[in-house]
């Protein structure tokens, strides 16, 4: 059952995810291609916790954020895509109220866990880069570890004010929401209340994080590129910058979507355009990262052939 009652009202306990498409031969295209995304995304990202958990060279600080990035990375991925890819399977493609209140809190939550821990990687880089001498007292173990935390504890107060919002909702019978996974937006649209506060609160959350991240990285980069212009020697301006290009790509990808999904008005871009974009962030750039990373980074290259030699020897 969809709806019971409740009082005055017809209180939904399962949504309907319209999807991405209804039709029969592009449902079996994007099946097969999101699965494909899917398995890339979940082996690479293990494949670069392991090889970080192997490699006695990449025990130092910007690789421990790199393996839990790739981690939150097969989390966000997997809150949403094993669902997506049961429902182009099935012909009703129902969420239960719990389950939709538990996708959307786990892809809130690990979306704000992954921004700290960009702006973490690149504070790192700014200590790095700038003070080299200070990089074992200021990025100690214990400095990391208080980073991550800090990450886990912000995206759990984002999620919660989200989650609270969810719970806050009555939907008067309506539960067909028109995307491929339990969105707010959509959401806020199908309920019949509408409490402003919380959702401005939402608003705030959401904006606070993006705003604050971004503004760490855009001074860790600022004063790097700083110290690598006043550096003499052309191949230490080279190297200290190749450690950069990989996680400012990452970087790109991830707020270029964001800013796209959250900072365009609402009237530049339709539904559909809205559930792409989402597909990308959602998906394609989980996958995206351990690839960029193992392309880019001559450290994590290195090791890599390191292993596979160790490996080639015995």
């Amino acid at each position: 059952m969809a709806l019971q009652e409740d009082g005055n009202h017809t209180a939904v306990t399962e949504f309907i995810l319209l999807g991405l498409t209804d039709d029969p031969v592009l449902k079996v295209i994007l099946f097969t291609i999101i699965l494909c995304i899917y398995l890339v995304t979940v082996s690479g990202n293990l494949s670069t916790i392991l090889l970080i958990r192997l490699s006695s060279q990449l025990h130092h600080p910007m690789y421990f954020f790199l393996g839990n990035l790739a981690s939150v990375d097969i989390a966000i991925s997997s809150s949403v895509t094993p669902n997506m890819l049961v429902n182009f399977l099935v012909e009703r493609r129902s969420i239960s109220y719990t389950g939709c209140g538990i996708q959307l809190g786990s892809a809130v939550f690990f979306g704000a866990i992954e921004c700290f821990l960009l702006a973490a990687m690149a504070y790192d880089r700014f200590v790095a880069i700038c003070n080299p001498l200070l990089y074992s007292a200021k990025m100690s173990t214990q400095v990391c570890i208080q980073l991550l935390v800090g990450s886990y504890i912000g995206g759990f107060i984002h999620a919660s004010s989200f989650t609270l919002s969810f719970i806050s909702f009555l939907f008067c019978g309506q539960n067909r929401v028109n995307h491929f996974f339990c969105d707010f937006t959509p959401l806020v649209e199908l309920s019949c209340s509408y409490n402003g506060v919380l959702i401005t609160l939402d608003s705030f959350s959401a904006g606070s994080i993006i705003v604050i991240t971004v503004f760490v990285i855009a001074v860790s980069y600022t004063y790097i590129l700083i110290t690598i212009l006043k550096m003499r020697s052309t191949e230490s301006r080279h190297k200290a910058f190749s450690t950069c290009t990989s996680h400012l790509t990452v970087v790109t990808l991830l707020y270029g979507t964001v800013t796209f999904i959250y900072v365009m008005p609402k009237s530049n871009y339709s539904t559909d355009q809205n559930k792409v974009i989402s597909v990308f962030y959602m998906v394609v750039i989980p996958m995206l990262n351990p690839l960029i990373y193992s392309l880019r980074n001559n450290e994590i290259k290195s090791a890599l052939k390191r292993q596979l030699g160790e490996k080639n020897v015995c």
